[in-house]
């Protein structure tokens, strides 16, 4: 699975959410995108990261505290409901 996380320097949440999901036993092909690079996406994700984006389309904000095995099958159940839709 590839993901594209939105981040940028100094977001410590940001940092947490990238080190839980390359801790995963099966950790996604991770992308990562600084918001402040363009303009246009720090004026509509600058005060929203961390995010996480599959297949173009956003996912649901990811729980700060989840981790390991919880966190994974939060992503299964959040990539697979965007697949239905």
């Amino acid at each position: 699975m590839k993901l594209l996380l939105f981040t940028r320097q100094g977001c410590c949440l940001c940092v947490g959410l990238e080190e839980r999901l390359r801790e995963l036993a099966n950790p996604p092909e991770l992308e990562l995108l600084d918001v402040d690079s363009n303009p246009n996406l720090q004026a509509k994700y600058g005060l929203e990261v961390p995010l996480l984006s599959h297949n173009g389309e956003l996912l649901a904000r990811v729980p700060p505290r989840l981790q390991g095995d919880r966190l994974a099958q939060w992503l299964q159940k959040q990539i697979a409901s965007q697949e239905l839709a």
